[in-house]
């Protein structure tokens, strides 16, 4: 299968690559971070206010959005595109990761997953073929095959039956989308690497998955649970043994310099919640690190959450301001803060960009993180 993925450039002191992704509803510039749109929304933010911090591409949820309101529903709204009024890509979540979360809600079997729905408890099974028809129905640029996303820690053995069953679901899955012309008509699908913290569970799923010819791939089960050292190590391990000619993304991270370290194992895209979900409990990126906008310094701090950033938030507002929305409960407040750390992962990217073009993303790397953590020293 040919690559819609072109890497135009690599880094010399690193496996950071600059790399551009081409989908149905446009091109994505790589690294690149990935807001998520769990139920066809990035929290507190407008698809315009989206667009305004440089994303390029958003996630939506396929357990979430089989639940409510149904991809029947989304499909005779023309698609989830227009359904919440973006026009750029989206990549679907497969559900798989509810296999984790939402342990105590569910049962594994060879044929899918069979879960209590967290909303009202209604019996729904997840299999290869349900996953995929919601995703079609859904219409998403690129769809992530159904996968088993082993807890940390677990044994090996429940790990290879994990991993057994990831690939077994992703052939599958695969075969639906070629039989079906999702894939002939410019859609794209992703299988996903499982193996825990057993390396060689990983680089046999990486070569499985591989073998398979998807037009990209993802290196799922971290950031559960595992130190991030063990998570960068799993990322390191498994990242060579996937195709270089395309696309690799890792799931559901990170923080600001795990994204980085990750950009120079080789890692193309990122998806994660922290930026909404810190915001609104008052956590603002910045440089310098994590600032809680409650802390009673900022009570008459006159200047922007980050000078000279280019975002409606620091272009307009102090944090005397935004500390007061957040203290008195205002629903702008989240939308403010949203809005900056949105920004700040997206534009950190387009640093990564920039450097790697230069190249001398490593360098730049190391410096920028050493001053994000410099406070925790």
């Amino acid at each position: 299968m040919s690559s819609p993925f072109a890497i135009e450039a690599t880094d010399p002191a690193s496996a950071a690559r600059l790399g551009r992704l081409t989908t149905r509803h446009g091109q994505i510039e790589t690294p690149i971070f990935m807001p998520v749109g769990t139920q066809a929304t990035v929290k507190a933010l407008t698809p315009a206010q989206v667009l305004d911090c440089g994303a390029q591409i958003i996630l939506g949820n396929t357990y979430h959005l089989n639940l409510r309101p149904g991809p029947d529903l989304i499909a005779k709204m023309g698609g989830l595109h227009r359904f919440m009024g973006w026009d750029k890509p989206i990549l679907t979540d497969s559900g798989g990761f509810q296999v984790f979360s939402l342990a105590k809600l569910r049962k594994i079997t060879d044929k899918g997953i069979a879960f209590q729905s967290h909303i009202d408890g209604a019996k729904i099974f997840l299999g290869p073929r349900e996953c995929f028809d919601i995703q079609q129905k859904l219409g998403s640029d690129i769809a992530m095959v159904l996968d088993e996303c082993p807890p940390w820690p677990c044994e090996e053995d429940a790990c290879r039956a994990a991993v057994e069953r990831t690939l077994r679901w992703a052939a599958e899955f695969k075969g639906y989308a070629e039989d079906e012309g999702f894939l002939a008509a410019g859609h794209h699908v992703f299988g996903i690497v499982q193996g825990s913290v057993f390396d060689d569970e990983r680089r046999e799923c990486a070569q499985a998955l591989s073998a398979m010819d998807f037009p990209g791939y993802a290196i799922g089960g971290v950031s559960v649970g595992e130190p991030e050292e063990e998570m960068l190590r799993q990322v390191g391990v498994t990242a060579p043994e996937l195709p270089a000619d395309k696309p690799r993304y890792v799931m559901g991270v990170g923080t600001p310099p795990q994204l980085l370290e990750m950009v120079a194992l080789g890692a193309d895209m990122f998806d994660c919640v922290m930026p909404t979900r810190l915001a609104r409990h008052a956590n603002v990126f910045t440089p310098d690190g994590l600032l809680n906008l409650r802390n009673e310094r900022f009570k008459e701090d006159p200047r922007p959450i980050v000078e000279g950033m280019d975002n409606y938030t620091c272009r307009h507002f102090s944090r005397a301001y935004l500390r007061h929305l957040v203290m008195t409960g205002e629903l702008l407040g989240h939308t403010l803060l949203s809005l900056h750390n949105v920004h700040f992962f997206l534009d950190l990217m387009r640093q990564a960009r920039e450097h790697l073009r230069a190249g001398d993303y490593v360098p730049w790397k190391n410096a920028w993180i050493a001053r994000y953590r410099a406070e925790e020293a």
